[in-house]
């Protein structure tokens, strides 16, 4: 009897190792998916104008992101976290090679969360902007914009997709690398 649990526990040894090998591979191409989902919107809502004539050619309303400081600061969030995510890339490739490196999941785990709660206030403030440019607010005589500029509504709520996409994707991240200490 015992010496089929002793067998038991050395065939889960190799599966174990496979598993914590696969939880790495997948980390690696979540970053990846977040990395362009971050740096797709930071480009998409960065190059975002659009002028409109208004009775004659030399008077002319324009309407870019750099407009809103919110729109500004979701660009610069953006940014930031695809910058870290390409820089944490060697350290999610050397939990490939080596998957019980503990440490450095922590880091990853810690600063991973930072730029979770980054990208969460770059989207979330943009969004609040987007809705206000599609609706409006009659209580506080703000027009919708939107009627008018239309590919500039188009481009700045297309650009959300990403940034939210990036939200999701660290959440996985997270749970990968708290599943991944966990099972040591």
């Amino acid at each position: 009897m015992e010496g089929s649990e002793e067998q038991g526990e050395t065939s889960k040894a190799p599966l174990s190792r496979g598993v914590s090998k696969g939880v790495s591979i997948l980390d690696v191409i979540l970053r990846f998916v977040a990395i362009i989902g971050t740096l797709a919107s930071a480009i998409a809502m960065g190059t975002t104008n659009q002028t409109l004539p208004f009775f004659t050619q030399f008077i002319r309303f324009k309407a870019q992101y750099s407009d809103l400081p919110t729109l500004t600061f979701f660009v610069v969030a953006n940014s930031i976290v695809c910058a870290y995510l390409i820089l944490s890339l060697p350290l999610s490739i050397v939990h490939v090679i080596r998957s019980r490196a503990k440490y450095s999941r922590l880091i990853l785990i810690f600063f991973d969360a930072a730029m979770l709660a980054l990208v969460t206030a770059g989207a979330s403030a943009a969004a609040a902007i987007v809705y206000l440019a599609h609706k409006g607010n009659a209580r506080a005589n703000w027009l919708a914009i939107c009627q008018q500029f239309d590919s500039f509504c188009e481009r700045i709520s297309g650009s959300l997709i990403g940034s939210f996409a990036a939200m999701v994707v660290l959440v996985l991240l997270i749970f990968l690398s708290a599943i991944a200490l966990a099972r040591r």
